[in-house]
């Protein structure tokens, strides 16, 4: 599933090739054909993010989008190639040069209209997003610091901590030595400051980068400018590969519905 630097980057592409401009909205699928219908022609004031949730505003109409587990954007410049298969949503728009533009969406979880209050609604169910300008990390501590649920559970739990996915809470928890099993009450309130900015750091460089690497350049095998796919990460997809810093096999089992992964050596607290 996308992570919440992959949905803020999404948003920045879309405001900076269609804000201000009248979009061309079509439903080649037809599963979204009422909606493609009402905001076709319609100017896109403006494009964001919140955690997983892409909002694009038209005017007091918010397209709201979550990709789920296997929704994508894609697009370019020119003419859009032929709609086939299950396209569920097309833009096209003249694009900030005078070429044409246009983006395509397929699969997501969520793709509707929404008024202001429905937005707003879905704004409040959610924890801070570290993307966010004045985000407020304390926000989320006071939901972790009271509760026996496992760290490593709140930190997928969108209602704490928004954006944060599989990737960040594998790789957040190893940086910072921290077993994910220990229970929410357990980490305090200097530690998840520390953790708090970390992660702002990280996704903020998710977003530059258009991928997520967590590694420190002198823990990976390889020291060339460009970081390879297999040095990017600590912990996250390697099961039974030794711990980059004491060896160890990687560990995984599932928690909150998707594989967790940590070294039981480096974070056995």
């Amino acid at each position: 599933m996308p992570e919440g630097h992959t949905l803020h980057r999404l948003a920045r592409e879309q405001q900076q090739t269609f804000a201000g401009r009248p979009v061309h909205v079509t439903s080649p699928q037809g599963r979204f054909a009422a909606g493609a219908a009402l905001l076709d022609g319609r100017v896109l004031q403006a494009a964001s993010s919140y955690g997983k949730h892409l909002f694009a505003d038209f005017g007091g109409d918010v397209l709201h989008v979550h990709l789920g587990l296997y929704g994508a954007f894609t697009g370019g410049t020119g003419d859009p190639p032929p709609a086939k298969g299950a396209l569920r949503m097309r833009w096209t728009a003249p694009g900030p040069d005078g070429a044409g533009a246009w983006t395509d969406l397929r699969g997501p979880t969520a793709c509707e209209v929404l008024a202001p209050p429905e937005v707003a609604a879905i704004l409040a169910r959610l924890g801070p997003d570290p993307l966010r300008p004045r985000a407020d990390g304390g926000v989320a501590h006071r939901r972790i610091g009271g509760s026996r649920t496992a760290i490593g559970a709140l930190l997928m739990d969108q209602s704490v901590l928004a954006g944060v996915g599989n990737v960040y809470r594998a790789e957040l928890l190893f940086r910072h030595g921290i077993s994910p099993f220990r229970p929410g009450r357990e980490v305090a309130a200097d530690l998840w400051q520390r953790m708090w900015a970390d992660l702002v750091v990280l996704m903020r460089s998710g977003v530059r980068m258009g991928r997520i690497v967590t590694t420190l350049p002198e823990h990976r095998t390889r020291r060339s400018g460009v970081v390879q796919r297999d040095d990017a990460h600590y912990v996250y997809r390697r099961t039974g590969l030794p711990c980059r810093i004491c060896g160890t096999p990687v560990r995984t089992e599932v928690m909150a519905g998707r594989n967790l992964y940590w070294c039981p050596v480096c974070q056995a607290i």
